[in-house]
């Protein structure tokens, strides 16, 4: 059974984004068979509750299904109904984190700054979302990281099989991924086999990583 304790093991969280519900099916089939137990459905995806509620019936106790983009207290009632067992937002709202904390599932609110890290770390955060890296760089999250720690970080956007490793032993919780594991043009020409060849090699990469360090944490 995963839980959302593993994402400390797992590391990787798929982002799904603008798929239709067919897609969307085959996306996260491809993602299982390559190893990854995290997902999310973002919210303005079209029929995205949906998609929630589907994938969580089927994958049932062998991957945890959040929803992304969570950005009030509206869509996170309308994503918690739908059965989702963690929230991402792009940014700290007050209102969801403490909704999250009510409803017992993880919540990962979007932060940039120090201060907005630690603000919403404050606020009973699982974990801070640290976005957008992919403009800030490995740079950023180690300074980042140096006087805070003691608190989880997942960076989010950026991050790829050459630099998933340095991100892992910089002592990132969890990586939030999107179109370089969920990549749209193998979508739409129906290469699903390439996704999940992707998935494989970043979910090895991790593994490798904490083996590198010595570290027996990992479990499938």
């Amino acid at each position: 059974m995963i839980t959302i304790e593993q994402l400390e093991q797992h590391k990787i969280i798929a982002i799904i984004r603008g798929l239709t519900p067919e897609q969307g099916r085959l996306t996260v089939d491809a993602l299982y068979q390559g190893g990854v137990r995290f997902v999310e459905a973002t919210m303005n995806t079209a029929g995205a509750t949906a998609m929630i509620a589907e994938w969580r019936e089927q994958y049932e106790q062998r991957m945890l299904i959040g929803a992304g983009t969570v950005l009030d207290l509206g869509m996170a009632k309308e994503a918690y109904a739908a059965g989702a067992q963690f929230l991402v937002t792009p940014n700290t709202d007050l209102d969801v984190i403490e909704y999250a904390l009510y409803k017992g599932i993880g919540i990962f609110p979007g932060a940039f700054t120090p201060t907005e890290i630690v603000d919403a770390w404050k606020a009973g955060a699982t974990a801070v979302k640290l976005f957008p890296m992919s403009a800030l760089g490995i740079s950023y999250f180690k300074e980042i990281r140096a006087p805070l720690d003691q608190i989880r970080i997942v960076p989010t956007g950026g991050i790829h099989l050459g630099n998933i490793a340095e991100f892992i032993q910089a002592g990132a919780y969890g990586l939030g991924m999107g179109n370089v594991l969920v990549n749209k043009d193998f979508i739409t020409s129906g290469r699903y086999d390439k996704l999940s060849e992707a998935a494989t090699a970043l979910t090895e990469a991790v593994k490798a990583s904490f083996s590198a360090h010595g570290s027996q944490s990992f479990r499938l």
